[in-house]
């Protein structure tokens, strides 16, 4: 069975128009989930917030039913599945299309190796800075070259993450994650009002930690609020829930369990 398998518009393509607003001005989101026995994982969290991101940027999104098609075309092995929304195809420069037909991209691909492990053998503080635009933040946009620039500061330790600060030195995320602090029964995360991303991962855990007796903190935090964190989290739809500590001890493990099958439970 092929591995990677590329639907454009519910057809099998390998190629976009060169005039698509997506690929010419990064005009566009996507949200990226995990496939798992033929089923995509927090499915309806995903699609609201697919949807959601495209109503920030004036996008109009396709139906649930065409994404649930598409993802019924795929191989029903587990993988990852990344959903993209472009504006479409329009005339070149910035204005917008007075008439434009979205692109809907689907794309499999395997899992990722490491997904058994909890913990994160490797904390990078990225050099570069996170972009203040709070008429982008939260939304998972098409335009990751901060991401990328980020990743490219380090090549080994391929179970590591990097942090992410923003212009105004506050701690923002993980390159790949939203991040969450340990402090007794609190979990402290940054707020996305100002850059960042907003997780599906991220969100459940918000929204179920409180169910574990544990306060959920949104605030401004520096540098200074990690190094005196019990423990780091990392969150996303691929892998979960990770760990890595600043002063090289495991967190709790059952505490940690105990998070990590409540972000998966029903």
């Amino acid at each position: 069975m092929e591995p990677y398998l590329n639907l454009v518009n519910g057809q099998p393509a390998e190629t976009l128009p060169l005039a698509d607003r997506g690929l010419l001005y990064g005009d566009g989101v996507f949200r990226t989930l995990r496939v798992q026995a033929g089923r995509a994982l927090w499915w309806a969290e995903q699609y609201a917030k697919l949807a959601d991101d495209c109503a920030r940027l004036s996008i109009s999104c396709p139906a649930q039913a065409l994404f649930e098609a598409d993802l019924t075309a795929l191989p029903r092995e587990d993988g990852v599945v990344r959903l993209t929304v472009t504006r479409g195809v329009g005339l070149r420069g910035y204005a917008l299309p007075e008439k434009v037909s979205v692109t809907r991209i689907v794309q499999r691909s395997p899992l990722p190796p490491g997904l058994d492990r909890a913990d994160v053998d490797f904390l990078h503080w990225c050099n570069i800075r996170l972009a203040i635009q709070p008429a982008l933040a939260g939304v998972k946009h098409l335009n990751r070259l901060e991401h990328v620039i980020a990743r490219s500061e380090w090549t080994s330790f391929e179970h590591g993450e990097g942090l992410l600060l923003d212009m105004d030195e506050r701690v923002i995320s993980g390159i790949s994650s939203n991040l969450f602090m340990v402090r007794g029964q609190s979990l402290l995360t940054p707020r996305l009002d100002r850059c960042g991303v907003a997780g599906v991962a991220s969100a459940r855990l918000m929204a179920r930690a409180p169910r574990l007796g544990m306060e959920v903190i949104e605030g401004d935090f520096f540098m200074a609020d990690l190094a005196e964190a019990e423990a780091i989290l990392f969150s996303n739809s691929v892998r979960g829930l990770r760990w890595a500590s600043m002063h090289g001890m495991r967190p709790e493990p059952l505490s940690f369990q105990r998070l990590h099958a409540c972000l998966w439970g029903d």
